[in-house]
């Protein structure tokens, strides 16, 4: 396996693993914020074109898994992070975040649905700490273009680079 920044031709496989892994947060993700395709192709073309740079984790030449990298302001914002289902507990996550740890030397931030404790566990296991709800809400205001509900629904957790401003 090897993980490397990903191209225009890897289009379509990125909007597939996408939405074949988000499967896994349907009855987790509000069911007011959760449509089918997870992620249409005008959306991810969006976020391609708003900076978000994908990576992708791939063996014998088929894309295992996803995982976008977005420079905002003074900080890296973990985007999009999604391993085909067939091919999850196989390392794939970890070598792509790794990798785009490696990329930035500002702190990191991602954010996820806030029910989705595999998720929470995955980043927590890999160095990432929950952040407190003033500060979620403030970093998804201030970093993320989403609506208020997915900010009222989402947790942030951030590397070792983030300092903490809540005070707390």
């Amino acid at each position: 396996m090897r993980v490397r920044p990903c191209v225009e031709a890897d289009f379509e496989a990125i909007h597939a693993i996408i939405n074949d892994a988000a499967r896994a947060y349907r009855g987790i993700i509000p069911a007011d914020r959760w449509k089918v395709p997870y992620m249409g192709r005008d959306e991810l073309s969006r976020e391609i074109g708003a900076g978000v740079a994908f990576w992708g984790c791939e063996d014998g030449g088929k894309l295992l898994g996803v995982m976008g990298i977005q420079d905002v302001e003074d900080v890296t914002l973990i985007r999009h992070a999604y391993v085909g289902t067939a091919d999850q507990r196989r390392g794939v996550g970890g070598g792509l975040l790794n990798t785009l740890r490696s990329q930035s030397e500002r702190p990191l931030l991602v954010g996820t649905w806030a029910a989705a404790a595999w998720a929470i566990r995955f980043y927590e296991k890999h160095g990432f700490r929950l952040l407190s709800v003033a500060e979620k809400d403030r970093l998804l205001k201030r970093y993320w273009n989403i609506p208020l509900r997915q900010v009222e629904t989402s947790v942030v957790l951030a590397d070792d680079r983030w300092r903490r401003t809540d005070g707390g």
